[in-house]
């Protein structure tokens, strides 16, 4: 057992096994099991008996925290009291489904916007909750999480995926204050990666349902002719390639019509996936669009909700779902998807031009850029002066133009048009 100061790095990059004294007079250690996983322990003597006190997993609890908690026992043990009678009193009974609550309160500083929260929420109570909500967080183990994990994981890999991240974080609090010991059976490493197939092993069926490229023309044509605020919206990202949380909170301060380098969309960082600021060059019939738009008084947004908001996050989906209502009412097969046959939905509009792109031969890393994909390493995008404005500009003209049905390099037939 080493008795040297235990130090942040130290307790982040440790992977060998065994017990790690902190040597900061608290009886506090490190205890690494084989597979990696990390958890402190505090040795303590409470009435004259030697005790151990599980102060929680690591990352979850850091090392700063470890030796507060620590030094509370010895302060609270020092006065008389036990701390390892009262954290199994507290350590009485919760249900996965209360812990989940509990730990979204202590969790939601950290979520971008309501939406992340939501999703997190979602997934757990649509696939976690039904099979483990109502049983007690310190009776689940590695069975339990894979009745969850096991039907879906196939099908569903990266929503799977995410789930098991966020159980194990749930599971992860729950362990912390007080409410379970041991082991978490959601974690990944040494543990849930010897049942389950990798993630990147498995095929995805999970990806958004996309339009058929040969479909995209009529599709175009056909969204033209529908009217309101949700549809426009819904014409200006399947243009830009944007998503849909960010064409809805889209403002007029964030459009530069007359920019030297062409009309552009600057998205700020705060509203991007990635965190970073992102240039949209705007084809004309985006702008054209624009320029079409009625604009409400006292309200930034370009596609406003009807009392001068933002839309709804489910708007411009609702348009899409009912742009295939019609379809299917008429006796068609809808709007679907060519390889999974589920309805497209907008995110897949995306999809579809990455489809288009790459039939054309567009540069891997320009229609990448033009989705607002991280390209290459951290070094490469650091190097990288130029975001490719220009470029990109006239592969959206291009891409306007497909959808128009006016580009006749793009190889790609309408069938659906033809045996109407």
């Amino acid at each position: 057992m080493a008795s040297n100061k235990l130090t942040a790095v130290f307790v982040r990059n440790i992977k060998d096994p065994g017990k790690y004294h902190d040597g900061s007079g608290t009886g506090l250690f490190l205890f690494v099991k084989v597979g990696g996983s990390k958890s402190w322990v505090q040795r303590v003597n409470i009435a004259g008996k030697r005790r151990e006190i599980g102060l929680g997993a690591f990352p979850l609890v850091s090392l700063a925290e470890a030796r507060e908690l620590a030094l509370e026992n010895k302060r609270a043990i020092r006065l008389g009291a036990n701390p390892l009678a009262d954290k199994r009193q507290r350590n009485a009974s919760m249900t996965f489904s209360d812990a989940v609550g509990k730990y979204l309160v202590h969790k939601q500083k950290e979520f971008k916007n309501l939406k992340h929260k939501k999703q997190w929420r979602s997934t757990l109570e649509t696939y976690a909750v039904p099979v483990i909500g109502q049983m007690d967080v310190k009776a689940i183990g590695l069975p339990d999480i894979l009745r969850v994990l096991q039907p879906h994981w196939e099908t569903k890999t990266e929503t799977m995926s995410r789930l098991r991240g966020r159980i194990e974080s749930v599971l992860s609090w729950a362990t912390v204050a007080g409410y379970r010991e041991g082991d978490n059976p959601a974690r990944w490493k040494g543990n849930l990666s010897e049942m389950l197939p990798k993630p990147s092993k498995v095929a995805k069926g999970d990806n958004q349902p996309a339009v058929a490229l040969s479909d995209l023309p009529l599709w175009w044509r056909n969204l033209l002719t529908r009217e309101g605020m949700a549809a426009k919206a819904l014409q200006f990202l399947c243009l830009t390639l944007a998503r849909s949380g960010e064409v809805r909170g889209a403002t007029w301060e964030e459009m530069d019509l007359k920019a030297t380098d062409g009309p552009v969309w600057t998205i700020p960082k705060e509203r991007m996936k990635m965190d970073r600021e992102h240039r949209v060059p705007l084809p004309q019939a985006a702008v054209e669009l624009l320029e079409a738009l009625p604009r409400m008084e006292g309200s930034p947004y370009v596609f406003f909700a009807p009392r001068g908001g933002k839309l709804s996050d489910m708007s411009i989906s609702a348009v899409m779902r009912r742009m295939n209502e019609v379809e299917t009412k008429a006796g068609r097969e809808g709007w679907l998807d060519p390889r999974s046959k589920r309805p497209a939905v907008p995110h897949g509009l995306r999809s579809s031009f990455r489809d288009w792109a790459a039939n054309i031969g567009i540069d891997r890393d320009l229609a990448e850029i033009a989705l607002a994909h991280k390209v290459g390493s951290e070094v490469e995008r650091a190097y990288r002066r130029s975001d490719m404005l220009q470029r990109r500009q006239v592969v959206l003209e291009d891409w306007a133009k497909f959808l128009g049905g006016t580009d006749d390099g793009s190889k790609v037939v309408p069938i659906r048009e033809v045996r109407r």
